[in-house]
């Protein structure tokens, strides 16, 4: 330990011959909310831990219940942008993301989930990005709250794709589907965030012919409207969206997270393999993957990157790169 008042010794950074999965443990280790320690722990390092899946699903599950809120909801900063106690909708995502990634999104959890969402949805089953409640709470600049928020595709399609991926019936869930298809089919002018939600709504909706036709459509639109960058060396021949950060750029991987994805077939195989190259390049000194979007205050920041890192790691897997 250093003497008080010594400077504190300097963090070693992880061996950069190591493979990135333990390149990118190092960093968790360091950073991490419990939460992401006990994913990443599921996902990569179940040996590590000292469990097996349903052990290390269990804690991933205990450590999310920590963020739970007595209406259903989750709060808590689980979407490190949004700060304080209060439930929101896009809390709720999240939460679902985590439950879908270790098989545990049904049943009683879902359920009081979809009762929250019902509740704070508008008539047409649609979600608000941010609920008012959030008012008087830290968020970002980005997510304005306002009075009569309107739902919107990119808070609903999420949460309505994952649901019926996992077979989860709920009355809200007709509303909300029929909203979502609605947003997707009448889409024009896009941005890539729009486009991501769509994707994660066509990937689990149930009618798989309508949603390869807007798939279809959807991925002409992205291609024409340059929303994704398909060559990362020549990265300033492609427009960042109005209001994103500079260098908020997003690739191939972004969109078709795995090869199963309706949005694979809108990249060429050398277009996804270059993307997937530029991925596991971004990986940084520390073992962690950058964040790419805005950043507004040293939390929030801190508390997103070993979700990316964890992101990126899924990604890379899943389209069969090694990542040790």
């Amino acid at each position: 330990m250093a003497e008080t008042g010594a400077s504190p010794d300097p963090v070693p950074h992880p061996d950069t011959a190591l493979p990135p999965v333990a390149r990118a443990e190092h960093f968790v280790w360091l950073t991490a909310r419990v939460l992401e320690q006990r994913r990443f722990a599921h996902h990569f390092a179940a040996g590590v831990s000292g469990g097996d899946g349903r052990q290390t699903a269990d804690a991933v599950e205990a450590a999310l219940t920590a963020y739970g809120t007595p209406d259903g909801g989750f709060g808590h900063g689980l979407e490190p942008d949004l700060r304080g106690p209060v439930s929101q909708p896009l809390h709720a995502g999240h939460a679902l993301r985590v439950l879908d990634s270790i098989g545990r999104c049904g049943g009683q959890r879902a359920d009081r989930v979809c009762r929250y969402l019902t509740s704070v949805s508008t008539p047409e089953g649609a979600l608000p990005a941010i609920h008012p409640s959030q008012r008087g709470y830290p968020s970002a600049p980005f997510v304005p709250v306002v009075d009569d928020p309107p739902g919107e595709l990119l808070a609903t399609g999420p949460v309505v794709g994952l649901l019926h991926r996992n077979d989860v019936w709920h009355a809200w869930l007709f509303r909300a589907t029929d909203f979502c298809w609605a947003a997707v089919e009448s889409l024009e002018k896009t941005h890539p965030y729009e486009v991501q939600a769509a994707v994660a709504f066509l990937d689990g909706v149930p009618d798989r012919p309508r949603a390869r036709a807007a798939a279809d459509r959807l991925g002409r639109l992205v291609r024409e409207q340059r929303l994704a960058a398909l060559d990362p060396s020549d990265l300033d021949a492609y427009p960042v969206a109005a209001g994103y950060a500079p260098g908020e750029h997003h690739f191939a991987h972004d969109f078709a997270r795995t090869p199963e994805s309706l949005a694979r077939a809108w990249f060429t195989d050398n277009e996804m393999r270059s993307s997937l190259d530029f991925l596991e390049r971004e990986q940084q000194e520390d073992g962690g993957w950058p964040v790419r979007w805005r950043q507004w205050a040293p939390g929030p920041a801190l508390e997103s990157r070993p979700i990316v890192t964890i992101e990126a790691l899924l990604t890379l897997r899943a389209h069969g790169r090694d990542i040790g």
